[in-house]
């Protein structure tokens, strides 16, 4: 069962972060419409939506407990808000009002990595060593890219 909703999680977290890019560049580009929300001058950026959706859908999960389609469809609803919020990654992380910034895609294609270890890993239940092992070495390696990543703002002081 928790392949089978880390799958819907997977694709609907990689089809909202496709679309989330495109519609932005298609917008950048006047070949389509901006349909971005201005409140006043303030832009509201998609990842304000992700973070609702994220908000709104956990606390779905942890009071009402669904099953069956319910349950499905928070899968995909956690793979939506997934995608809006991580999409604008580097602006959150950085705090800068830019949008095509390089830890966006990476920390989406971490994300990305994780859901599919979630959809190709067994169960905790028949984890042997090896598995062990391997988990070891994907938190080291985890581990290297946080310090990649954060290693330029200990050094910027």
């Amino acid at each position: 069962m928790t392949q089978h909703l880390a799958r819907r999680v997977w694709t609907a977290f990689i089809l909202t972060f496709i679309v989330s890019r495109a519609t932005v560049l298609v917008t950048s580009l006047d070949w389509f419409p901006n349909l971005h929300l201005q409140l006043g001058t303030t832009h509201v950026h998609h990842l304000n939506f992700g973070i609702a959706l994220l908000t709104m859908t956990g606390a779905y999960l942890l009071f009402v407990r669904p099953a069956g389609r319910a349950l499905n469809a928070a899968a995909l609803l956690y793979g939506i808000a997934l995608g809006l919020t991580f999409d604008e990654f580097g602006m959150w992380f950085h705090l800068e009002d830019f949008y095509w910034q390089r830890a966006s895609f990476d920390a989406v294609v971490v994300i990305a990595g994780l859901l599919g270890l979630l959809i190709v890993a067994p169960s905790l239940r028949r984890f042997r060593p090896r598995h062990w092992a391997t988990l070891v070495g994907l938190a080291v390696i985890v581990l290297l890219f946080g310090v990649l990543v954060l290693k330029p703002l200990w050094s910027a002081g």
